[in-house]
């Protein structure tokens, strides 16, 4: 009888730790360059992420080449003069999450702390945002800015009037349980 009672406790542990382990079914990357001469404004859904609600570890996965732009040639410039896609493909977060509640009702104020790649550079960020659990359904969102010169993407002075030296980015990750 108490060999069946481990068992039991011990498949019921599976459940648990698994049904805290959230993927992405929907997710939106935008991004917004305000400059003097030209606003630009890219959208990529096609980015993923796993979130662990039990320790709140959290990854992301940003392919660059799926950004979409109103004009072609910002595309075939994004990728090829400053985010040099060919080179480095996707742009990647790793962190935790913190003052999220699993069990919280509502919209949450969490922060997520981690490592941003972008082009290649790794830098430690903490980002501000919001969780909120409906039903198993759990939506994380985000804004935040990207100084260009932290990783090292370069726009030339006779462009200055066109990009932006940082960008707004906003996230929306719609997790679902594994």
């Amino acid at each position: 009888m108490k060999k069946l009672g481990f068992m039991i406790v011990g498949f019921m542990s599976c459940f648990l730790v698994n049904g805290q382990k959230y993927t992405t079914d929907k997710s939106t990357v935008k991004f917004f360059s305000h400059a003097a001469l030209e606003d630009i404004t890219a959208v990529n859904d096609e980015s993923s992420s796993i979130f662990t609600a039990t320790n709140g570890e959290v990854v992301y996965a940003i392919p660059i080449k799926e950004f979409q732009f109103d004009k072609p040639s910002m595309a075939e410039e994004f990728n090829g003069k400053y985010l040099e896609s060919d080179q480095f493909p996707k742009a990647t977060f790793q962190g935790k999450v913190s003052g999220y509640q699993p069990a919280a009702v509502g919209a949450q104020k969490v922060t997520v702390a981690g490592k941003l790649t972008i082009h290649g550079v790794t830098q430690e960020v903490q980002i501000p945002g919001t969780a909120e659990n409906v039903n198993g359904v759990l939506t994380m969102k985000s804004v935040f800015i990207v100084k260009l010169e932290d990783y090292k993407i370069e726009v030339p002075k006779s462009l200055s009037q066109k990009i932006a030296e940082q960008v707004e980015v906003t996230i929306e990750f719609i997790y679902k349980l594994l």
